[in-house]
């Protein structure tokens, strides 16, 4: 597949692995890996295993096929997520659509940490609940919000923001005991994060 602005790497659609168990430990787990943390994260927390963690990774991480996850939006910028699988440079992109524009715009990167820049919640949230449901992609709304998880760089969430992240675990299999504990541990590094950097801003600030 072709990505316009988006021009390296074997793509491949790669909504389908969204279903297999160890997707998101292989998503998310790192982001639970903060050094403040005084539980160590696990699979387990996602409702998966180790096996099912290591399973699914020779998938995502196959430098033969990169999977990329496309969040189309029926109002405003939309989002692709891409496992970018280069020998020796391993990491996420992130990408923004426009409907004004031909092209994606790449806007951040996760390679063991974030840079670049980030959305604030409730750009997060607008983009997470308003697929367009005549484009393919991934409609789930939970299924989105996860996937943008990492893009929050806003260090202001509301106090809804935990059992908003709670809800959407456990809509992708997390049991309701541990969704709890993986949503304090990524919180906490969000927004941790988000407060490390004065110079934040949006790239949809203004639009």
């Amino acid at each position: 597949m072709l990505i316009k602005g988006y021009d390296v790497g074997p793509l491949v659609p790669g909504e389908s692995l969204l279903l297999h168990p160890g997707f998101w430990s292989n998503y998310l787990l790192a982001m639970c890996s903060d050094g403040g943390c005084a539980e160590r994260p696990v699979p387990e927390w996602f409702g998966e295993d180790g096996a099912d963690a290591d399973a699914l990774s020779e998938v995502l991480f196959d430098p033969e096929h990169w999977p990329v996850f496309r969040m189309p939006a029926e109002d405003g910028p939309g989002a692709v997520v891409i496992h970018r699988n280069l020998d020796g440079d391993y990491g996420t992109d992130y990408l923004l659509t426009h409907p004004d524009r031909s092209y994606a715009q790449q806007i951040a990167s996760w390679d063991g940490d974030f840079s670049g820049t980030g959305l604030t919640w409730h750009e997060l949230l607008r983009i997470a609940d308003s697929p367009f449901l005549t484009d393919e992609g991934v409609q789930d709304t939970a299924t989105r919000f996860l996937l943008l998880l990492p893009l929050l760089t806003d260090p202001n969430v509301p106090d809804t923001a935990s059992a908003r992240l709670m809800t959407a675990l456990t809509a992708v299999g997390a049991p309701q005991d541990t969704a709890s504990l993986a949503a304090e541990h990524l919180l906490a590094h969000l927004t941790r994060r988000s407060g490390h950097d004065p110079a934040w801003t949006s790239p949809l600030s203004g639009s």
